[in-house]
């Protein structure tokens, strides 16, 4: 392509920037108005406790919108468990910004705030919450509905949630609440139970687990910031996994379940379907618990959870609609009243482009609960199996990752469940005719036998492709407890199992099973090993719902926001192209003089920004057959030359020329050049051969040219290249990186620091690769520290001191001549009477067979003819000063350098 003429390039330049701000249009005009708001940090004192007369200190946060006419109405925004007012800061500044008054604060026994952890109990947290209420309703910027009560929702996410429906059962004054991803009941959210008539379910231990460590700190070693009553609560629990009488009534007390039937604040609750902690049946207990008493309550399901979910994308852009559309209309006085419809979502596939789930939103008239608006009967077969629980629950199945939450969890949830051989048994369906799609609490009938009279089981759904890959939906597992069992399978009354509440589409082709175990990672099983025998019956009853699909509210941003990325797109394109035609022009054609000469530097300087002179100047050769040391001490620009070189980093001034090419970042002639600059990175998992066929596939090039045989040979790797790279030493990681670097048997190798962490045996052999490298008209440029090896394997050497050249050549000419010589003898005591009677000025041993001799202005030659004459054997003589000493002779005391960039 030729050059663009100044002109076309001129009007290039005017179009982008046109276009750029036809973007910045486009920007103002899709998006919706956000106003500004203040926000205050605060410390508030706060009585609470049995008789308010225990001080606590909140770390707290209001925000207010910068332009309001008069006052306004208020949001309580409540945090997650073991989280701070930081972490619903997004969600604060956007209420603010529609014209609400945000406080936030952090917990009792959390972050800076004071106080111990009880849990939302009505005499603590919820009691600390009221007095937030006193607060705001003295701010003058707060509209009131009477003298000590603000206008105000509760907004919170699952310890949150909780709080917000324990505050509205507590406390009238709440206008509206929107809870999300929280509990009915925590007594049953940790001791869930499926069927029978156990008098408490399984201990969910991971999670009860994470919930524990999350308060962990403080004065006290176990308890952490935990109040003395749940500390032991909890390790009652985990020691035993079966609640005393004191821990029920301690779970009961911070159970919205005690204060439904006296909430009259009109309830949104939002609940995840991928949720191994609060699952879906603990919204649908709130909604029953609040409806029956009148109370307006709208539910809506959405992919998400606290075992992760739906990105930033659609699906919480629809349930941000819902909470702000419940709070305009609830707490602000604007807009129609919301409804009762029942909306929920599902996954519908991956966005490669957003690297996010992508899902569909559907509603319905009314909320159906768990139970669907239909049903579907799927039969299964399988006969009576037996499976065994192990000791302690160990080995233990796997079917979810509990408290570790966000991207990881919700891509791995269900498509890491793993059941142990013995400890479970399967029941399997035909292929389905027809795709389900279901939506609720699955149920199915379970006989069990055990010689015990016990049981604790785990039953779970999945969905199985014509492949044969099982899916857990969400992770999601029914556990059961199951007492009074006989001991023969033929004698056992079936239970009806409700399994957790999912979302999903069944397709059709695909297959269902259900297993039954003994054991899971996430729960806490009987410590004696059993033997049970378990069935089901035929029939799997699936709940269906049917609804109409739903745009996301945000949908006309996304179009707008495509439209766009396709406008800034078609400016970058047009600034790309004038760039590289002005590139273009920068390079000239190859010089014919250096067409053959692999490296030519001339001029090189680099500085940065902040003033800091990495490369002053520089200027050096490298010829074929040529092993160059390029030495220095620290920041003398050694490392920064190489990375120009390499076109990691542009040169200020100067320019590098490449077999006559002129070199600029992702210059062709860099397929010429083999490097090791930034380090070796190789893969763990993969064999030191494959990660090297791993590289060479992603250039691009003909495998023909890779040369691998020739590069292991010279970099002398042997078997060990079939070893994972994860058992190699340093030295062996930084031989296959130096193979890395040889593959096509580059003309020109680049090497920072080859022998860096290499053992003495290593150095050795490292520099016989670049000797045996530098063959057949090859070239090897090498920075080093070690000055004796670059003098026993270099050629020549480019001496660098404070971003200059201080010396370059023949190793042998910056040596230099010595004044003494090393001389290895055939007999020493004769060398050393021979040599002193020369004049020398000393003569000192050097080993078995060698001496030290100060020559003292004697010629060499005269030395070593003295020595034949008399029948000495002379087998070596070597000038005695090293590089290390020239090195040091052309650097000085004063090279301390302030760093390499």
């Amino acid at each position: 392509m030729s050059a663009l003429p100044r002109v076309t390039r001129r009007r290039a330049v005017t179009a982008a920037v046109v276009l750029v701000l036809l973007a910045a249009a486009t920007i103002w005009a899709v998006l919706p108005e956000r106003a500004a708001w203040t926000a205050q940090d605060l410390r508030i004192t706060v009585r609470s406790g049995p008789g308010d007369d225990q001080p606590v200190d909140l770390d707290a946060r209001f925000l207010l919108p910068r332009e309001r006419s008069g006052k306004v109405p208020a949001v309580l925004l409540a945090h997650g468990f073991g989280a701070t007012l930081d972490s619903v800061r997004p969600d604060a500044e956007s209420l603010a910004a529609r014209g609400y008054a945000v406080l936030t604060w952090t917990a009792r026994g959390f972050g800076r705030s004071t106080g111990e952890i009880h849990l939302d109990s009505p005499d603590y947290e919820v009691k600390d919450a009221q007095r937030l209420l006193d607060w705001l309703a003295e701010r003058p910027e707060v509209r009131i509905d009477a003298a000590g009560d603000p206008r105000v929702g509760v907004v919170g996410g699952s310890y949150g949630g909780a709080l917000a429906l324990l505050l509205a059962g507590q406390d009238q004054r709440v206008d509206a609440i929107v809870p999300s991803i929280t509990w009915n009941d925590l007594g049953a959210a940790f001791l869930p139970q499926s069927a029978g008539t156990a008098a408490t379910g399984v201990f969910k231990k991971s999670w009860a687990g994470a919930f524990f460590g999350s308060g962990a700190g403080g004065d006290d070693p176990a308890c952490g910031r935990f109040a003395a009553d749940v500390c032991r609560a909890y390790l009652s629990m985990a020691t035993t996994g079966v609640p005393d009488a004191a821990t029920l009534a301690l779970l009961r007390r911070s159970s919205p379940a005690t204060v439904l039937d006296k909430i009259k604040a009109p309830a949104l609750l939002i609940q995840g379907a991928v949720d191994t902690l609060f699952p879906l049946s603990e919204a649908d207990a709130n909604a029953r618990g609040i409806a029956a008493t009148g109370t307006p309550v709208r539910v809506a399901w959405f992919t998400g959870g606290h075992d992760g979910g739906a990105g930033p994308g659609n699906d919480q852009d629809r349930v941000k609609f819902l909470t702000v559309q419940w709070l305009d209309h609830y707490v602000k006085g604007e807009g129609s009243a919301p409804g009762d419809d029942f909306t929920w979502s599902r996954v519908a596939g991956f966005s490669a482009l957003d690297r996010d789930l992508v899902t569909n939103g559907y509603s319905t008239g009314a909320y159906p609960g768990l139970t669907g608006t239909g049903s579907a009967t799927v039969s299964l077969s399988g006969a009576a199996q037996p499976i065994a629980n192990p000791p302690n629950g160990n080995p233990a199945a796997i079917s979810s990752l509990p408290g570790l939450g966000g991207r990881l969890s919700s891509l791995l949830s269900g498509n890491l469940a793993t059941d142990v051989p013995g400890q479970h048994a399967t029941f399997g369906s035909a292929p389905l005719t027809g795709a389900i799609d279901v939506a609720g609490a699955p149920t199915l009938r379970l006989r069990a036998a055990s010689p015990t009279g016990q049981a604790v089981l785990f039953v779970k759904l999945y969905d199985v492709d014509q492949n044969g890959a099982p899916t857990l939906s969400a992770g999601l597992v029914a556990p059961v407890r199951l007492t009074g069992l006989p001991t023969e399978i033929g004698q056992a009354q079936p239970v009806t199992v409700t399994l957790p509440a999912i979302v999903r589409q069944i397709e059709a082709g695909h297959t269902l099973r259900v297993v039954v175990a003994t054991s899971d990672q996430a729960f806490l099983s009987p410590a004696a090993p059993a033997t049970y025998t378990v069935a089901v019956d035929e029939q799997l009853t699936l709940p269906t719902l049917v609804g109409t699909a739903i745009a996301s509210p945000a949908a006309i941003y996304w179009y707008a926001l495509g439209a766009l990325i396709l406008v800034i797109a078609l400016g970058l394109a047009v600034l790309l192209l004038v760039r590289r035609a002005r590139r273009r022009r920068r390079v000239t054609a190859v010089d014919p003089a250096l067409a053959d000469t692999p490296l030519v530097v001339s001029g090189l300087r680099k500085a940065y920004g902040d003033g800091f002179v990495a490369v002053e100047e520089i200027g050096f050769t490298v010829e074929r057959g040529q092993v160059v040391g390029l030495l220095g001490p620290n920041g003398a620009g050694k490392t920064t030359t190489l990375r120009v070189l390499m076109g990691l980093t542009t040169p200020t001034a100067g320019e590098i020329r490449v077999f006559g090419h002129r070199l600029v970042p992702g210059a062709q002639i860099l397929s010429r050049v083999g490097a090791l600059v930034e380090g070796p990175g190789f893969l763990p998992h993969l064999s030191g051969y494959d990660n090297l066929r791993a590289y060479w596939r992603a250039t691009g090039r003909p495998w023909a040219d890779a040369r691998f045989d020739e590069a292991l040979e010279i970099a002398g790797l042997g078997a060990s290249v079939h070893r994972r790279t994860k058992n190699y030493s340093h030295g062996m990681r930084q031989r296959l990186a130096i193979a890395q670097a040889m593959l096509g048997l580059p003309e020109l190798l680049v090497l920072d620091e080859p022998t860096d962490g290499l053992d003495p045996p290593q150095i050795a052999e490292m520099r016989r690769v670049l000797q045996r490298y530098a063959t057949d008209g090859r070239a090897v440029l090498v920075s080093s520290h070690l000055l004796a090896e670059v003098e026993q394997t270099c050629t020549h050497a480019v001496v660098v001191n404070k971003g200059r050249i201080v010396a370059s050549g023949p190793v042998e000419e910056i040596v230099g001549e010595s004044p003494s010589v090393a001389i290895e003898v055939t007999d020493v005591p004769a060398a050393t009477e021979i040599l002193s009677g020369l004049g020398v000025r000393g003569v000192t041993p050097d080993g078995a067979t060698g001496l030290i001799v100060d020559m003292n202005g004697t010629p060499r030659a005269e030395l070593v003819a003295s020595l034949v004459r008399a029948g000495v054997g002379v087998d070596r003589v070597v000038p005695r000063r090293r590089l290390e000493d020239a090195f040091l002779a052309l650097v000085g005391d004063n090279s301390r350098g302030s760093g390499d960039r």
